[in-house]
């Protein structure tokens, strides 16, 4: 297969920070008359120190090959989504260069292009023009577009009137038959339901048989495994790793997990979130379960008196599923919020419901502050479930693997 984008060195630099100037005294605008012109300047020379420059990507190199399935992953802010902008000519790299063959669609927010005003069957003719469809091309394929966006009934309604996952279905399936030889998908299919992601990852697989290029970037680890043939791993805007898909998914979940069995905060006076620990039946401060051993989370927790505070545990599985979420609030038990300033909730995880594997515990806090705002803390730990005693069948299939009471009712004899 033929090298369809080649990637050298990119680089994409922002500047944080910026004036913002309200509520000025005639004599402050006088005065900012005359030095703005070296305030432009310092700037031109990168010498103000009021502003900071940022690398989003930095001296990133790869080549694609035509009929490629490429995921990119890392965690948020690793520099994802600039890359497929600069891909996209969305946004201009500051060093580097980016060529490739052939039409490129890219659907990287939803409804991009689309106009709140104009119908859907008017947004479509808008939307494919701006993707480089000739009307022509689009009377032709028209009917599939509505048909697989599932929006015949409002296709002359204003798409200002549509739902967020009606938007989301329209804008994909303009972009994926239009038939590029690029297509670049930028985590939008979170919006779509279940059965509609499953029906754009059947169209993405139908266009990489076809012999079609596709970067899909999302933090569904099971969709990019399934999907991708190969995956970049972005962290902090360089490739850490590229290549195959189970081992940048490991290095990419390895990365946010931390071996030990306790974590706690001695340095911050101001976090809300103190102390995680992991215990088994016995007390044992330990991050490795037999599937018969339930898992106890201590979580202590400072200055959590506002109503609306939470603290929460979320369990994930090494392809980043998500198996569960609980919340303080689930418990029958009312919590004394005022009764200390220190709190300790206990979480327990029952026993012989996970299947034998890794899996990363995240504990987090939502508080708001006076204003409103609400602060998340939280921090991640690995937990190891064993099968040593009791050889889970390996024909148990399913994400999780919860022992059910099954009893047999005897039938009674009609007379």
């Amino acid at each position: 297969m033929k090298t369809i984008v080649s990637v050298n060195g990119l680089s994409k630099q922002y500047t944080l920070g910026s004036e913002l100037i309200t509520n000025q005294s005639f004599r402050e605008m006088i005065l900012g008359t005359f030095t703005a012109p070296f305030r432009k300047f310092k700037r031109l020379r990168g010498t103000d120190a009021r502003q900071k420059k940022f690398w989003a990507l930095k001296d990133v190199t790869f080549s694609i090959r035509q009929g490629e399935v490429v995921g990119v992953i890392g965690r948020n802010g690793a520099g994802k989504s600039t890359l497929l902008k600069t891909l996209s000519r969305i946004t201009t790299p500051t060093e580097g260069s980016i060529e490739y063959q052939g039409r490129l669609a890219s659907l990287l927010e939803v409804g991009t292009g689309f106009h709140p005003e104009l119908t859907g069957r008017e947004n479509i003719y808008l939307n494919g023009s701006i993707l480089g469809m000739s009307r022509q091309e689009i009377n032709e394929r028209i009917d599939d577009i509505v048909e697989f966006a599932e929006v015949t009934e409002f296709l002359d309604t204003p798409v200002k009137r549509y739902s967020s996952g009606m938007y989301v279905r329209l804008a994909f399936s303009v972009a994926a038959h239009l038939d590029p030889d690029i297509l670049v998908v930028d985590e939008v299919l979170a919006v779509g339901d279940q059965a509609f992601q499953q029906k754009c990852l059947g169209k993405l697989k139908n266009s990489a048989n076809d012999g079609r290029t596709v970067f899909f970037v999302s933090h569904n680890m099971t969709a990019v495994k399934n999907l991708c043939s190969r995956i970049i791993y972005l962290k902090d805007g360089q490739i850490e790793f590229d290549g195959e898909p189970s081992d940048a998914i490991a290095k990419y979940l390895s990365a946010g997990k931390s071996d030990k069995a306790l974590w706690h905060d001695q340095d911050n006076a101001n976090t809300h979130l103190k102390r995680v620990e992991l215990r088994n039946i016995k007390g044992a401060n330990t991050n490795l379960f037999q599937y018969t051993e339930e898992i106890f989370i201590s979580i202590d927790v400072n200055e959590m008196t506002h109503l609306t505070s939470v603290t929460a545990a979320r369990l994930t599985d090494t392809f980043g599923n998500i198996l569960l979420t609980s919340w303080n609030r689930d418990g029958a038990e009312s919590f004394d919020i005022f009764s200390s300033p220190l709190q300790t909730f206990v979480c327990t995880i029952p026993a012989m419901i996970l299947r034998p594997s890794d899996y990363i515990l995240t504990v987090f806090t939502r508080t708001p502050d006076k204003n409103g705002i609400v602060a998340v803390e939280e921090t991640n730990l690995s937990i190891t479930i064993s099968d040593e005693q009791c050889q889970i069948q390996s024909d148990r299939l399913g994400l999780i693997a919860p022992t059910l009471q099954w009893r047999q009712i005897g039938t009674e004899q009609k007379s």
